[in-house]
């Protein structure tokens, strides 16, 4: 089927479902038929195949997502929740944990409970939580690296996530121009051409604070709304100076702060980035521009994309539904060669193995069905018949039937 087709049969499957239930149950129908046509070969599940990001080999192509956790102290460093938290993802047997987006400055945190990676103190708290893990776990452990932009000072999500006032303990928000996310929220200051150098020296002083602390990858966050995206979208980049305009100037942070950081990060070492495929909204960052953007990064040496959407605009028109973001990573395996991860409602393995079987990612990515379920990859080791890692503590929980499910 040519990509005019798929592309069309995807928007009829999304726009003329009636709900999430059917699109699930024929998405799931498409998916069984492709793991029966596989088996029937006998041929083992991709899922649980090595993928190569840069010099770094994952045993399997599971990648934890970042997950904010709004837990940290009120320096932005992180605490005992983190050594929970993390050690209990870096036991699940998935090929790759990634630490949830850790910003670059104070001001550039979502919640006063980010976490951050700016100063010592930050970097004395994530190595803490580092050795635990390590000690315990052969799992690669990347970071994200970010800043909330015009999204920052906000409440936690469970305290309502509002945006603080100064009176409160919030701050003042930057962004590329003086447009607020919400009508009702005071603007964010235009950043200054020094304010976008001293940008991209925070992104340099992170990365080499992640590199001593021994990260195995960097992911930048350029998706969400979030201040690498507000510079993408011409909904929130209204300038008129040579970061705003044209698309060329638009992307022209994202690229500078990828060299940036390419430059002092290890050159085995991969540097990759997340990007929302499309602010969903009329005359806004979309997938074409996405291409154009992955392109371009992929000539500059990017190690990978995580291709997420949305969250810049909250007039943002949404189908949300099993592996609704998975077009995105499908249209940049067809433009890029380097490896490209899928996210958006992926919670079965058999959803899982089809989209990396299919060819349409090289790996998939979980947040929160990997919260709800932190074994998801025994899961789905058991259930598409493969082998994953587990923790010697824990080979006596294999079941009886699945003498091979633990490596």
């Amino acid at each position: 089927m040519v990509t005019a087709d798929f592309d069309e049969l995807e928007r009829g499957f999304y726009t003329q479902r009636a709900d999430a239930a059917i699109a699930k149950e024929l998405l799931a129908s498409y998916i069984f038929a492709i793991i029966r046509f596989r088996n029937s070969f006998m041929v083992s599940p991709k899922l649980f195949t090595p993928l190569k990001l840069g010099d770094l080999e994952l045993a399997n192509r599971i990648v934890i997502s970042p997950m904010c956790q709004y837990s940290a102290d009120d320096n932005g460093s992180m605490t005992d929740w983190h050594k929970i938290h993390l050690g209990n993802l870096s036991l699940s047997g998935a090929g790759l944990l990634m630490v949830e987006a850790s910003a670059v400055a104070p001001e550039g945190r979502i919640t006063p409970g980010d976490v951050g990676l700016y100063c010592d103190a930050n970097e004395q708290a994530m190595a803490r939580v580092l050795e635990s893990i390590r000690a315990h776990s052969p799992m690669p452990i990347g970071i994200q690296l970010g800043h909330a932009g015009r999204k920052a000072s906000c409440q936690a999500p469970w305290d309502g996530g509002a945006q603080l006032s100064l009176e409160a303990g919030g701050w003042q928000t930057v962004a590329p121009s003086a447009i607020a996310y919400q009508a009702d929220q005071r603007p964010p200051q235009a950043m200054s051409l020094e304010d976008i150098e001293q940008l991209k020296t925070n992104f340099v002083a992170s990365a080499q604070r992640a590199e001593r602390l021994g990260f195995e990858l960097i992911e930048l966050h350029a998706a969400h709304g979030y201040l690498l995206h507000e510079f993408l979208s011409p909904l929130s980049n209204q300038r008129d100076d040579e970061y705003g305009g044209s698309l060329e100037n638009r992307m022209r942070l994202i690229l500078e702060i990828f060299d940036a950081v390419r430059e002092v990060f290890p050159s085995g070492k991969p540097v990759g980035i997340r990007i929302s495929g499309s602010d969903w909204v009329e005359g806004g960052w979309d997938l074409e521009q996405s291409v154009e953007l992955a392109k371009v990064l992929d000539d500059r040496g990017c190690s990978f994309i995580d291709c997420s959407g949305g969250g810049l605009d909250p007039r943002q028109a949404l189908d949300v539904g099993p592996s609704y973001q998975v077009p995105f990573a499908r249209r940049m395996k067809q433009e890029v060669a380097m490896p490209v991860i899928a996210v958006g409602l992926i919670t079965e393995p058999e959803q899982a193995e089809g989209i990396v079987f299919g060819g349409e990612a090289d790996a998939v990515a979980l947040a929160r069905g990997m919260l709800f379920d932190p074994r998801w990859p025994w899961h789905a080791a058991a259930k598409l018949g493969a082998s994953v890692h587990a923790p010697k503590q824990y080979l006596r929980s294999q079941p009886h039937t699945l003498k091979q499910l633990f490596e």
